[in-house]
């Protein structure tokens, strides 16, 4: 894969930056915020100062998912912080690149799920060797980043700098919504966001939670990652609302 600075970012220029229409007035009401402005302020002087930014453009996923089409949640905590990994999705990484660690145990729970049920919705393959999860968002699988940037080489540079501002008012805004949606909570900093859920619209959700996906916690208690059917879970919860299940195992990747 041929790097160079198609996959940074070049300047502040949020009205560049795709995202579907019904999440408009979420964005623009955060960026007149003073979070906004105070994240505007920060990114226009590391940029200044030559920091190489991941993604190009911070808010693919509320691109390829609209507010009214999210069925699932999935939560992570920033980009990649390696060139050409980030694409703007959690958990994804760019066509061409080696899936993660924690991508790679996602794909492992994927493929233990879609064993023990043969017939089911999951479909058991084999662990794909590439990481874009771009056919997922495109499904309704929001797959939204708690910070939206990341400095070269520097995991969680960009956090508390405003971007959990937006990204609670994202969380808000989908429970908020009449679709039920399932929420999956991987780990510590992913289920902070539970008490938004919860207080928005916990009738009409479903919020699994996990231990994150790392190889550090994916096999640990008390919430096992592998092991947490979620997967199965989600489509079960999508179609008893009558909602088209997830093709979990159609993302793209051979």
């Amino acid at each position: 894969m041929l790097l160079g600075a198609a996959d940074r970012l070049q300047a502040w220029r949020p009205a560049d930056w795709p995202v579907a229409a019904d999440w408009q007035s979420v964005i623009q009401a955060f960026l007149a915020s003073d979070a906004g402005q105070k994240l505007e302020g920060f990114i226009r002087a590391r940029l200044d100062a030559g920091a190489t930014i991941y993604p190009s453009l911070p808010f693919r996923a509320l691109e390829l998912t609209s507010l009214d089409g999210v069925k699932v949640v999935i939560v992570g905590q920033d980009p990649y912080h390696g060139p050409g990994q980030a694409e703007g999705l959690a958990f994804s990484v760019a066509p061409g690149i080696r899936p993660p660690p924690s991508l790679r145990n996602i794909f492992k729970e994927l493929a233990r799920e879609a064993a023990s049920e043969p017939h089911g919705d999951l479909r058991a393959n084999a662990l794909p060797t590439n990481g874009s999860l771009v056919c997922w968002a495109q499904q309704g699988v929001l797959l939204l980043n708690t910070c939206l940037t990341v400095e070269d080489g520097l995991p969680a540079s960009h956090a508390n700098q405003g971007w959990e501002a937006l990204t609670d008012e994202i969380v808000k805004a989908v429970a908020e919504s009449e679709n039920p949606v399932v929420f999956m909570l991987w780990g510590a900093h992913a289920q902070k966001l539970e008490r938004l859920v919860r207080k928005s619209g916990r009738e009409r959700h479903l919020v699994l939670t996990a231990n994150h996906p790392s190889p550090l916690s994916a096999l640990r208690p008390p919430q096992p990652f592998i092991g947490s059917n979620h997967f199965s879970h989600a489509n079960v919860f999508l179609k008893r609302h009558e909602r088209a299940p997830i093709s979990w195992h159609n993302h793209g990747l051979t």
